[in-house]
């Protein structure tokens, strides 16, 4: 629509020194060299374009050729994201050719190392950044945005990005990130979304002493000034979008992500990806393994490397799959073995948070991990610390010694934080291993000529699903067995793959589960949708 162009580019222009601009300031670039010709002509930009109109293939194969002359994943991600700025329409144009092939630049691995080098890359503000220091105004600067009809809200600060830790105002490229998923794998208009970072300051001496970090030089704000800016902030969320806006909680610490999903779930349309959208894909994950192991949960013990949100997160919808089952909620509970930084978690150590004394078992204490797999015998590990090589070879061949198929699923984000590679899972195992990595690896070619397509677990087949579903099903508060559902609409299109040779979500890539592409993406969030207006009644 032109006018709707015209009014869009006056707002935008307007508003781009202190918020973002989702289009270029100019009109021109809203389609670029696509605009007809009577399109110039209403727009007042006839002669200000070159002549020749170029259809949107054609300006997709330019933006790939040049794509392809770049040296390294950092600078795709800057041309791509670029484009993003110039020409939102071919960048999703562009995302959703092969959503396969660009989802690894804007979201896992590269958005990490991006949000490392954010300060070195900005080029333009994205997204809406709100300080503790603008408490008591928030409603104020949510009046600055542009756009009024927001159903989708990812927000961030900064205090634990992927597995990097603190990175403050660079975190930023994770909500950016999430959302262009939002958009290319759930189908939601981008002007319906919005990231936010809330900026507290950073405990990172590195970004404090750092000339080009674009946050909050000073220590991070804790206690009750924090609560009172999250507070402010998701009542002005929804005083302004309404209670059906999606707020998405992303990369808080431990010490306050679980506290605020306890505060919050109930009262507002909210979750928090960590905990609850890597549960599903994880327990997603672990179903698609009981049809080769051909057994139930409630018939496999799992450790865990890592006790923090994902850890915790996993454990609980694990719980909720075994009861289902018929376990007793109890004996679920000792099916599940976490290891932390001091070790096995245990009854009677010192220091337990309330979360982490829920798995604390009887037995003596131990410090690492391979003696515990040695000791427990798990049929299953899940690695979500963060400490690069933690699954060892003499973990995972220990695991292959007491498991036909050992489940070993190294999750943690980004690729140079994994667990272990699936080369080394696959090698190790002789081909047995049932794998899942939270970032991509590439085929794993063994010896004997066999050929191992590595699934990615990650949370990009949760989150814009359900963002989908809730949102269209106009939710008021996500129930915690929705992600339960999510994961079991996310395994049961493994039926898919088998007999139409899609690839959507394979874990465990044997000749059991080859076949196709990720393009057929969205057959999940429709599923997931579908299964969401099912329970609406119930809600």
């Amino acid at each position: 629509n032109v006018k709707r162009a015209r009014a869009h580019t006056h707002t935008h222009t307007h508003t781009y020194m202190f918020t973002y601009c989702p289009l270029d300031c100019s009109v021109s670039s809203l389609q670029g060299m696509a605009f007809s010709l009577e399109e110039r002509l209403q727009l007042g930009i006839h002669g200000l374009l070159p002549p020749c109109f170029l259809s949107q293939d054609v300006q997709v194969l330019r933006f790939l050729r040049n794509y392809e002359l770049k040296k390294d994943d950092l600078d795709r991600y800057v041309f791509l994201m670029g484009l993003q700025d110039r020409n939102e329409k071919l960048f999703y144009r562009v995302l959703t050719s092969d959503i396969e092939r660009f989802m690894p630049i804007v979201y896992t691995p590269t958005v990490g190392l991006a949000c490392q080098q954010y300060g070195l890359t900005f080029r333009r503000p994205r997204g809406l950044f709100i300080t503790i220091h603008d408490r008591s105004h928030i409603s104020t600067l949510l009046q600055s945005w542009p756009e009024k009809d927001i159903r989708a809200v990812v927000v961030t600060d900064g205090e634990r990005i992927l597995g990097l830790g603190d990175l403050g105002c660079y975190g930023m490229g994770i909500p950016v990130g999430k959302l262009a998923l939002y958009t290319a794998c759930g189908g939601m208009p981008p002007q319906q979304c919005l990231p936010v970072m809330l900026d507290v300051g950073t405990d990172n001496e590195e970004l404090l002493k750092d000339p080009l970090y674009i946050g909050l030089r000073h220590k991070r704000i804790r206690g009750q000034a924090y609560d009172e800016l999250l507070d402010e902030f998701m009542k002005a969320i929804t005083d302004r979008y309404g209670v059906n806006c999606l707020i998405q909680f992303e990369d808080f610490a431990n010490i306050n992500a679980f506290r605020l999903l306890s505060k919050y779930r109930n009262k507002y349309l909210t979750f928090n990806d960590d905990i609850q959208g890597t549960a599903a894909v994880a327990v997603a994950g672990l179903l698609a393994a009981l049809r080769i192991t051909k057994s139930k949960m409630c018939n496999h013990t799992i450790v865990f490397q890592g006790a923090g949100e994902a850890a915790m997160g996993i454990a609980e919808l694990i719980i909720m799959a075994m009861e289902k089952e018929g376990l007793p909620r109890e004996q679920c509970i000792k099916k599940i073995w976490m290891v932390d930084s001091k070790g096995l978690i245990v009854k009677g150590r010192d220091h337990l948070t309330h979360e982490k004394e829920r798995f604390a078992h009887e037995h003596a204490q131990m410090k690492k991990l391979e003696d515990v797999v040695k000791e427990l015998k798990p049929t299953a590990i899940i690695g979500v610390a963060a400490i690069t090589g933690a699954f060892t070879e003499k973990i995972i061949k220990a695991m292959a010694s007491f498991n036909e198929r050992p489940i070993i699923f190294a999750l943690s984000n980004p690729t140079s934080k994994a667990e272990c590679t699936a080369e080394q899972c696959y090698t190790l195992t002789e081909g047995r291993g049932i794998f899942a990595s939270g970032s991509p690896f590439d085929l794993v070619t063994l010896p004997d000529g066999r050929k191992f397509y590595p699934g990615q677990g990650n949370n990009a087949y949760v989150f814009p699903g359900v963002g989908l579903g809730v949102t269209a099903c106009a939710m008021r508060h996500i129930p915690a067995y929705i992600f339960l559902i999510t994961a079991e609409v996310i395994e049961s299109l493994l039926l898919f793959s088998s007999q139409k040779v899609w690839r959507l979500l394979v874990f465990t890539k044997s000749n059991y589960l080859e076949g196709g592409t990720m393009k057929h993406h969205s057959c999940a969030l429709v599923l997931v949708q579908l299964k969401l207006q099912e329970l609406l009644t119930v809600i």
